[in-house]
């Protein structure tokens, strides 16, 4: 109740001020705004002034608590027309939620209220057609929203900050079997003395085992952030054109050159956790092999797709798993980086070159959305959804409506 004792005296004096004293009686009740056979009066828009100022809301300009209010009269006519009515409890409720904003009960809501000349009846009428508005958009629309796991997933894969780097890398991974490696390690250090764009890109042509080997390796732009964290760190190091030393992973050792740096306007993407399915085929990079991943990817669509596939067999066929970024492989890590959820690759082998790994990406989930789970993020997407429809449809019944100012 400190609250209410601090702020009573001023509000109500800047009240005073604002609206220049009383109305008078025939002013009171004077029309200000017709709704179709609605009437809008002086009052309802001295009150509500009086309601946000004291909230410190903005658009508590009188025109702009005029617009509101045609608003809430056309929200009002439609629920009315339905027959929805809100019963005593529901609109108790709602109350209760608002008053809980400034961390008082409606009861004690209503009385800051009216020691500062707002109504209780103008706070009820508030509160009414807001839940009452929201209750007929939910009925009426709610059922027809569906939301995707696609759309889950791209919702916790977003996070929130300041800027971005990005960066344009090409890439070169040469397959190093036991009888290869210090045959591939001295080719690698050959390579990373590369400062030649052109020379790079020869090189992976030339010795690379990814699918951008046609394309001299070159990767486009990426987020700094998507790629692995061991990775980040010697990218920062180079000038465009230089390579880094040779990387050693599994059954391979890899090579990076940096092209060009940026600082984009966008946010980066820092993420929690990377679900990723690798399903292992018998083979490696052969011919069968190959052939096999095609088929796979020819019958799925999502990474639970793959439970079918590998179904019947051992089960350390399916790996399915979702990681910190710095507890993935460093080479799946950055086949994860070049992929959007429901993408593949079949770039990386186990077993000494005998497996190949068909590796897919199911989703990422962002720092600031780790502790959100697949239910709440559901829901905050219907209700986004539900706010622009809502916001669609009043903007048709302003269209459709007679709004005369006398």
């Amino acid at each position: 109740m400190q609250l209410m004792k601090k702020l009573t005296a001023p509000l109500l004096i800047a009240g005073m001020l604002l609206f220049g004293g009383p109305l008078t009686a025939q002013g009171l009740f004077s029309p200000v705004v017709i709704v179709n056979d609605s009437v809008i009066t002086a009052f309802e828009v001295e009150q509500r002034q009086q309601f946000l100022t004291l909230l410190n809301a903005p658009r508590s300009s009188r025109d702009a608590v005029v617009e509101e209010l045609i608003d809430e009269r056309l929200r009002a006519t439609v629920v009315n027309s339905v027959g929805l009515d809100l019963s005593e409890e529901a609109l108790q409720a709602g109350m209760e939620e608002f008053a809980a904003r400034v961390n008082l009960s409606a009861e004690e809501f209503i009385v800051v209220l009216e020691e500062n000349g707002v109504a209780k009846e103008t706070f009820q009428d508030f509160v009414r057609v807001g839940v009452a508005w929201r209750e007929y958009i939910g009925a009426r629309f709610g059922p027809r929203l569906e939301v995707t796991e696609e759309e889950i997933d791209q919702a916790l894969g977003s996070s929130t900050g300041s800027t971005d780097i990005r960066v344009l890398v090409s890439e070169i991974i040469i397959p190093a079997p036991a009888e290869r490696l210090a045959e591939v390690e001295e080719i690698a250090t050959l390579i990373a003395a590369s400062t030649s764009e052109a020379e790079f890109s020869e090189y992976a042509r030339q010795y690379s085992a990814t699918a951008t080997r046609d394309q001299g390796g070159r990767l486009g732009w990426q987020s700094l952030s998507n790629l692995p964290p061991v990775l980040r760190p010697l990218l920062l190091g180079l000038a465009p054109g230089e390579v880094t030393d040779p990387i050693p992973i599994p059954n391979a050792v890899a090579l990076f050159q940096l092209r060009d740096i940026q600082e984009a306007g966008t946010q980066p993407e820092e993420f929690a956790a990377i679900d990723y399915a690798i399903y292992y085929i018998p083979g490696g990079r052969s011919e069968a092999g190959l052939n096999a991943a095609r088929k796979v990817r020819s019958e799925i669509d999502r990474c639970d797709d793959l439970y079918g596939v590998a179904q019947g067999q051992p089960p350390e066929t399916l790996e399915r798993g979702s990681r910190p970024p710095a507890e993935i492989p460093a080479d799946v890590a950055l086949e994860l980086s070049k992929l959007d959820p429901g993408e593949t690759s079949t770039a990386l082998t186990r077993n000494n070159g005998e497996t190949l790994v068909f590796l897919m990406l199911c989703g990422r989930t962002a720092v600031a959305n780790q502790d959100v789970n697949r239910d709440q993020a559901a829901s905050s997407l219907r209700a986004q959804r539900l706010t622009a429809i809502a916001d669609s449809f009043l903007e048709q019944l302003r269209a459709d409506a007679r709004i005369v100012f006398p």
